[in-house]
């Protein structure tokens, strides 16, 4: 039996305390007047339109432009691809075939205070059409002339996938750095192929817009003609920041529309819920983790506080994963659906740390001593609570392939199953899939590994290595 030293105990308590009220509150800093968010709290937390309310906008096509159902149809899902991308996972979009519209509804900023609409529709990002120029040669408007007006290589119906990666261009692994990964489709690779070997003879550029505004001009080092090529910043520069590289990325993934969007008309909506009831919400739900923290306390003893602090644990750690504490995770949309897989997630946390809590208290009612309780008891319920948790696993990454972006980790593990669950992106149902998931990942974390170790450490103490503190008689 491994044995677990003292201070484990405490330095897991402390550092799951210290984490989750991170969690909570953030870090920020203020000079003058710029304010610094040095860590995400739960102030940047995006609520849904059922709790804080949003933006209704409706979208046409160009005047003169007869859009048919199969080009709607592709617009809507690119503004469905565009709003996961930005981690709005609260959103509705309707298309309207007989008026040729498409409406669009999602919630405000975090930070949103004078509640603009315009401004929050531009957050959207740009809804013009992408192209990929030869060369870059514009006039003194700065819209493209000549040959870059009169050459298009790819539009982004070519483009199938773009992603900003962390890697090295040069061949010994040297020197990492951000970079835009892009993946063509089919319809792109020839002409691609074509235009690079082409341009790479005079290091001449290819450029991408959006409309008439260049977004990138990236040079033509070799050809390319595999389908996949690298978009580095330039080097003199330091090349792209993480920032830049995904808001180019996210740019290029949102330009393949098949004609620009026309902004018709807009207006605000007001929550179903509202803040009021939110902030209710939040009391009752501590309200009910007291209560439950008293009830495992009585039943359990000991394996009760441990119980707590796991449960604390896995909490804060959910929170994290929404606001965007962790620098390569982007802040997500709570929505009431959410709100639900994390309630969901916490009930499962609890109950892994009650079949954990009976067990111990049945070996100690056998007569088996304090540290052999604890070992059995931890070793013979974790089958249990390992199956319970993978099966919702399973249901969340189901949930989040089919109801999240196309080309995210759990839609490819969904493609083989794809004629039993059509692609969606209806972001509510995702929300709730994605805090699910992250609970019960918390739960493994926290309420079966880390309090398994507090256990452990706790009962080395003297003073807790008394059968009653573990269910035993008194």
């Amino acid at each position: 039996m491994k044995r677990v030293g003292k201070p484990v105990f405490f330095v897991v308590a402390i550092f799951i305390i210290v984490f989750t009220t991170l969690s909570v509150t953030g870090i920020h800093t203020s000079y003058a007047d710029i304010d610094t968010t040095v860590i995400k709290g739960v102030k940047e937390i995006r609520w849904g339109i059922d709790i804080r309310g949003g933006v209704d906008v409706t979208f046409t096509p160009p005047e003169g432009t007869e859009a048919t159902t199969q080009q709607l149809d592709a617009a809507a899902q690119v503004m469905k691809q565009r709003l996961v991308t930005l981690n709005i996972t609260d959103y509705e979009v309707y298309t309207d075939d007989a008026s040729d519209r498409i409406i669009v509804r999602f919630p405000w900023k975090a930070d949103e205070e004078n509640f603009d609409a315009e401004s929050a529709i531009k957050e959207l990002g740009d809804t013009a059409v992408l192209t990929f120029r030869e060369s870059y040669q514009v006039d003194s408007t700065g819209k493209p002339t000549g040959v870059t007006e009169s050459n298009i290589i790819l539009n982004g119906q070519d483009i199938k996938k773009a992603e900003a990666i962390y890697t090295s261009t040069s061949e010994d692994g040297s020197s990492p750095q951000w970079v835009v990964s892009l993946e063509m489709s089919d319809s792109g690779k020839d002409s691609f192929a074509e235009a690079t070997t082409r341009l790479s003879e005079t290091r001449d550029t290819i450029s991408i817009w959006m409309d008439d505004e260049v977004i990138s001009a990236p040079m033509v080092n070799s050809p390319i003609t595999d389908g996949n090529a690298i978009i580095s910043g330039n080097s003199s520069q330091g090349g792209f920041t993480m920032e830049e590289a995904q808001s180019l990325a996210n740019k290029i993934n949102g330009g393949a529309l098949p004609f620009k969007l026309i902004t018709e008309n807009y207006s605000t909506i007001t929550p179903t819920l509202g803040e009021g009831a939110r902030n209710a919400m939040v009391l009752s739900g501590i309200i009910a983790f007291v209560l439950i923290c008293i009830y495992i306390i009585v039943l359990y003893r000991l394996p009760g506080v441990v119980a707590c602090i796991s449960l604390l644990g896995q909490v804060g750690g959910t929170l994290a994963a929404l606001t965007g504490f962790f620098p390569d995770l982007n802040s997500f949309t709570l929505t009431i659906p959410g709100i639900a897989g994390m309630i969901l997630a916490i009930g499962i946390g609890v109950d892994a740390n009650i079949i954990s809590s009976e067990r111990i208290k049945e070996e100690i009612h056998a007569g088996k001593s304090i540290d052999g309780a604890i070992e059995l008891g931890y070793k013979r319920a974790f089958t249990a609570i390992f199956d319970g948790n993978v099966t919702v696993i399973i249901v969340a990454i189901i949930l989040m392939g089919t109801f999240g972006p196309p080309d995210s980790p759990f839609a490819m593990l969904m493609k083989p199953l794809l004629f039993m669950f059509p692609p969606s992106t209806e972001g509510s149902i995702y929300s709730f899939g994605y805090t699910l998931m992250v609970g019960v990942v918390l739960n493994f974390v926290f309420g079966v590994f880390a309090t398994k170790y507090m256990v452990k450490s706790i009962s080395r103490i003297k003073a807790f290595r008394k059968p009653k503190y573990y269910g035993g008689a008194k």
